[in-house]
């Protein structure tokens, strides 16, 4: 089975531009993850490149909330693009077929988990934009397709408790603003 991973590696591709555009003196800088640093967050995607890998291959996954940080260590940049050519590597045909658990939609096909696997690096990236004062438009496409994402995967992500509760978006707002809005993210 072909899967069209496209949205998943151009999600990926934004992410590393703005972790390429992270000064030197703004990994401490706080994100709009509360508690979490720039580092933080990139630690957190870099190890959902990980977490991508040990769904391919079967091995037990990594725990990339606690203290994330520790996956950005050093070289952030040099991490992620390690963790991402590890992740690339296992997503052989047999690793894209492998059945993965995923919330109340329960088993799917890797393959067809990460073409909805764009909310993760596509929000995030959005974090590290505001917590380092880069642009943080979105490629609307992008946006559009993560929205749909986010409506599935919300309730679940809120009951375990690693996704604030939705804030109101104003009035008129574009899709961006309305998905940071739904996921909790402080707008202003």
């Amino acid at each position: 089975m072909a899967h069209n991973l496209s949205g998943y590696h151009r999600s990926l591709d934004l992410f590393e531009g703005l972790l390429a555009g992270v000064p030197g003196d703004g990994w401490d800088a706080a994100s709009p993850c509360d508690g979490w640093t720039a580092r933080d967050v990139a630690g957190h995607v870099i190890g959902g490149q990980y977490l991508i890998r040990s769904l391919a291959t079967g091995e037990p996954a990594p725990d990339v909330n606690t203290d994330p940080a520790r996956f950005a260590a050093g070289d952030a940049a040099a991490a992620w693009r390690a963790a991402r050519k590890e992740a690339a590597t296992a997503l052989t045909p047999d690793g894209l077929s492998r059945p993965v658990p995923v919330g109340a939609l329960g088993r799917l096909p890797l393959g067809d988990f990460l073409q909805g696997y764009i909310l993760e690096p596509l929000v995030h990236a959005w974090d590290l934009a505001r917590a380092t004062g880069q642009p943080s438009r979105l490629d609307p496409d992008l946006v559009h397709h993560a929205f749909a994402t986010a409506h599935m995967v919300a309730a679940d992500l809120r009951t375990a408790g690693h996704l604030a509760p939705q804030l109101p978006a104003p009035q008129g707002a574009d899709e961006q603003t309305r998905l940071l809005a739904f996921l909790g993210r402080p707008i202003t």
